[in-house]
């Protein structure tokens, strides 16, 4: 299986040489995983501010849905063997994610006694576990993908006549377990020892079946746009609806918007599928246009995701008690376009420098193409 591959697999063409429509399901989801953890830093306590939590969690699953579609998509319009797949997507991403592991236990130690002994081992177990920082645990997740990849496409191919029903457990199975650990926390901890790609296994497959029949997505999502938008404000009314219901049942705020919950993962099909008809109306109404603009957010997209926890972990350390007085939704408004554009500030320069492939996961070019 490694160093060949399914005979089985056609040819996947779209007329165009890059989906742009994914590009902006890309770059608006990486936007709104800066808004959970602006919110998360900033809600203090506000029950309508963190309501909006609940809505913005869709991000856990969009991208792990985006990250099957894309390398399935790749595989069908270009096979390759693993032997070949395998070390560049490890590159890519094992070492910026060792580089910000160390970058982010570092920040950790900032403000406490350093013993270099402790400082080993909690490098070596948040290397191992994804805990160095609360956003790291996408990569160990998306590398765990990686290896586990011949088994996806082999899954799209063997069961092209099955993919419904391979969905529908594939999703029965995630919301069971999302159940359990919303419900009866603790019943699956033997499960989430480390963050795995269990959690998330529908939308990988989901996104991965997606890949396989793209122009079927493609002309969906164009033709039900209308369906569409009313489905994503019932859906979002519905799972505002279920935060509320678990406010009035005893949960916390934070539990109540917990992302490890059925209704979540329902809102986040919804979410996805409404992301993608965004991208396709946006491709649409440019056809034929370079995107240079968005070519450039989401080649630094990975950048930005990589460094805007140490952006707002500036921010709060430097200005966190001149604003400890402020309304909770100021606080988010005001630390929102400050992280985003200190974050990609600093993706920017990255790429324009060596530090492109350890920073911002892009290997490094003398001359970048995309500057708007």
């Amino acid at each position: 299986m490694t160093d060949s591959h399914p005979r089985a697999a056609p040819a996947v063409t779209t007329g165009r040489r890059k989906l742009y429509e994914l590009e902006v399901v890309r770059v608006l989801t990486f936007a709104c995983v800066i808004a959970v953890h602006v919110v998360s830093h900033t809600a203090a306590g506000s029950v309508p501010l963190i309501a909006s939590l609940i809505l913005l969690h869709f991000t856990r699953e969009v991208f792990f849905a985006l990250t099957g579609f894309v390398l399935t998509f790749g595989y069908l319009r270009h096979p390759r063997p693993m032997r070949t797949f395998w070390p560049r997507r490890f590159l890519l991403v094992g070492v910026p994610y060792l580089v910000w592991t160390f970058i982010y236990c570092v920040i950790s130690q900032i403000g406490h006694p350093f013993d270099l002994g402790a400082f080993l081992v909690h490098l070596g177990l948040s290397a191992l576990t994804g805990t160095a920082y609360y956003h790291l645990y996408f990569l160990l997740v998306t590398m765990q993908i990686y290896l586990l990849f011949p088994l996806l496409i082999r899954l799209v191919i063997v069961s092209r006549r099955w993919h419904w029903l391979v969905l529908l457990i594939a999703f029965a199975v995630q919301l069971t377990t999302s159940g359990m650990d919303a419900y009866a926390p603790g019943s699956l901890h033997w499960l989430n020892i480390v963050t795995n790609v269990i959690d998330y296994q529908a939308f990988i497959i989901g996104g991965a079946i997606a890949a396989d029949h793209v122009m079927a997505v493609m002309a969906f999502v164009r033709t039900h746009r209308r369906g569409i938008a009313i489905a994503t404000v019932a859906s979002a009314a519905v799972t505002v609806g279920v935060y509320y219901v678990q406010l009035a049942a005893g949960f916390s705020a934070y539990r109540a918007a917990t992302a490890y919950q059925p209704v979540v993962i329902l809102w986040s099909v919804v979410a996805g599928v409404a992301l993608m008809a965004l991208g396709a109306w946006w491709v649409d109404r440019r056809p034929g246009a370079h995107h240079r603009t968005l070519d450039y957010l989401s080649d630094r997209s990975f950048g930005v995701f990589l460094a805007h926890p140490l952006v707002l972990w500036a921010l709060l350390g430097i200005f966190g008690g001149f604003v400890s007085g402020w309304p909770p939704v100021l606080v988010a408004l005001a630390a929102y376009p400050i992280v985003a554009l200190g974050a990609l500030a600093i993706a920017d320069g990255a790429r324009r420098s060596i530090l492109s492939l350890p920073l911002a996961g892009r290997p490094h070019t003398a001359r970048l193409k995309n500057i708007p």
